[in-house]
């Protein structure tokens, strides 16, 4: 699973409606790898006021990604730096295992190569 599919997801569990603890989910026990993906300025830019800013840098410092500005960035189209930091953390970084646990009804959904499994059981819906 890519870090910028996680800045996406949050738990739908039924009863779990605290925006400030089911978002972001934390990522827990993750192997990561790197991979290649070719890199597109204009999707990243556009791509760029979807971001959750805030929950992609505690996902990033949570692991051990620490080169990402604390404040959201302005005119990321002219810094080709943090272009390429951003390409590099969204969609190079991939979380191979490990899960994701919601910090509200402390639901575990399960990441097994690169799918991380969103399915709930009949009574969590």
């Amino acid at each position: 699973m890519r870090l910028i599919t996680h800045n996406m997801l949050k738990c739908h569990v039924r009863g779990c409606d605290d925006s400030s603890k089911n978002f972001p989910l934390e990522i827990q026990d993750a192997q990561l790898e790197q991979i290649e993906a070719e890199k597109n300025d204009a999707f990243l830019v556009r791509m760029f006021p979807r971001l959750e800013w805030n929950a992609l840098v505690s996902t990033a410092k949570n692991l051990s990604i620490n080169n990402l500005p604390e404040k959201i960035p302005e005119n990321i189209e002219e810094d080709q730096a943090l272009l390429e930091i951003l390409h590099t953390v969204l969609l190079e970084t991939n979380v191979k295992e490990g899960r994701m646990v919601c910090r509200g009804c402390g639901h575990i959904y399960a990441i097994k190569n690169s799918v991380p499994n969103m399915l709930l059981a009949e009574h969590e819906i």
